[in-house]
């Protein structure tokens, strides 16, 4: 592990590097104009279909472990920043203290739902995101709406491209690095758009999923909140 994390440290930094040069906009090949959107659409008809007794058994065990609603869906950034609503199996309760807050991630994500996260059961609803349009197979993952804000010019340019139900980041650590590594991750996919590479994501993920790789921070049950990258 701390090999990995050297790596992707080192990976990182020489992005970094690369990012403190004019940026660069962001230019369609042939694969990402014609070919992507329609591969996209495909791949998520063709997952619904084929994992669809696997998402009602889901929807049903959710019904049961944590009662309504079986679907969370919350307002995240896509394309250009245009705001979408994403589908998730809900994996945590309503839990809140006297005052009627939430209670913190770590107390509201009881042992199903982090069953639900480590085999990413709980994100094929975002298939439907992809019939949509909303989101690809590939590409940035969708933050959260308030960390707009917070993004330097080179981080905001993930959302040059729509967000994926994987990514390049996710392959290489997921909520095991860094923020700013992610980010890094992201922009990189996004200059280096391709029909292999898309395709070389999608089997990695395959395997960090089986592996159940990165699904936390080192200090959080899923990962810290974004407060912005020091300049």
């Amino acid at each position: 592990m701390s090999e990995v994390c050297t790596e992707t440290g080192r990976v990182a930094e020489e992005m970094r590097d690369q990012s403190t040069r004019k940026e660069i906009p962001h230019k369609m090949g042939i694969y990402e104009k014609y070919i992507k959107r329609p591969q996209d659409f495909l791949c998520a008809l063709a997952a619904i279909i084929v994992l669809s007794p696997v998402m009602l058994i889901t929807a049903l065990l959710v019904k049961i472990k944590l009662g309504s609603p079986v679907i969370f869906t919350q307002d995240r950034p896509g394309l250009r920043g245009k705001i979408f609503k994403l589908y998730k199996f809900r994996s945590m309760t309503d839990v809140r203290d006297e005052n009627g807050d939430l209670l913190p991630d770590e107390v509201r994500l009881t042992s199903f739902g982090k069953k639900l996260r480590s085999t990413s059961l709980d994100e094929l609803p975002e298939l439907f995101n992809m019939l949509k349009g909303d989101m690809s197979v590939v590409g940035p993952r969708p933050l959260l709406v308030r960390y707009l804000e917070r993004y330097n010019d080179h981080q905001a340019r993930r959302h040059e491209v729509r967000p994926g139900f994987t990514g390049y980041a996710q392959v290489h650590g997921r909520n095991a690095i860094s923020w700013e590594a992610k980010f890094d991750y992201d922009v990189e996919y996004v200059d280096h758009i391709t029909f292999l590479g898309d395709w070389k994501i999608i089997f990695q993920t395959v395997g960090a999923v089986l592996k159940r790789e990165g699904i936390s921070s080192d200090t959080s049950a899923t990962m810290e909140e974004f407060m912005g990258s020091e300049e």
